[in-house]
């Protein structure tokens, strides 16, 4: 199956001077229909010192877009991980041929926000947990939704987290997020990191990543900083 990114990015060429951010108001945006005000998670985790999260959900560019802009945030990678090492590579992970799903290692300060609350954004504006193993326009196992937990605490966060959505009726159709041990996380290629904020004008991003941001300023107005925290400038 054809990646429909790469045809979006062909066609960026051509037509992305015309596609404004203005055009977010008009356009119909995939990414505000998926958006859910959620409730904070009832369980959460006791953390202390800088922390790591890897979660996927579709695209990787959109995901990394929402953390750069959540507070508490250090740093957020786009690659892959569920797969092995030989194979961590955007054109294999792209045809559909490896365990990797396209996801994020996001760096965060627990003091400043919570590992569940890192949850409460990916269920709510990241991407829509209800879509089995595709994401809006992306189809494949690479593009599903997963949660990959690095300690015990964090699994009976996410547990605790699917269950209690699922309880509330939060969505109308069941939750389909992998909970898996995290094994290794693998940097994507570098001209993956901060797409969405290099190319603020190509189509994709404007109808299907750009909202998430849009959104996450809107529904956690509390965890949302305007300035994002890039893979160039974090650590600096």
């Amino acid at each position: 199956m054809t990646n429909s990114r790469t045809l979006l990015k062909v066609a960026g060429i051509c037509i992305a001077a015309a596609v404004t951010a203005a055009a977010l108001v008009s356009l119909p945006l995939r990414a505000q229909e998926q958006a859910v005000e959620l409730p904070k998670p009832a369980v959460d985790a006791q953390e202390t010192g800088l922390q790591k999260a890897v979660i996927a959900g579709g695209c990787f560019w959109g995901i990394q877009a929402v953390y750069q802009h959540t507070e508490g945030v250090t740093q957020a990678i786009s690659g892959y991980s569920g797969g092995t090492k030989d194979t961590a590579n955007y054109q294999a992970v792209s045809a559909s041929a490896t365990k990797h799903a396209e996801a994020v290692e996001i760096t965060y300060d627990p003091k400043k926000i919570s590992y569940g609350r890192i949850l409460q954004i990916f269920f709510s504006v990241a991407h829509n947990p209800t879509q089995l193993n595709y994401q809006g326009p992306d189809h494949g196992p690479q593009y599903r939704s997963n949660i990959f937990y690095a300690n015990p605490e964090q699994k009976k966060v996410a547990e605790a987290y699917i269950a209690q959505l699922g309880k509330s009726g939060a969505f109308k159709q069941p939750i389909v997020t992998r909970v898996d041990k995290f094994e290794a996380f693998y940097r994507a290629e570098d001209y993956h990191q901060d797409y969405a904020l290099k190319h603020p004008n190509n189509p994709y991003i404007v109808i299907n990543d750009a909202p998430k941001v849009v959104e996450l300023k809107r529904l956690l107005p509390d965890i949302y900083r305007s300035e994002p925290v890039t893979v160039a400038s974090a650590g600096k």
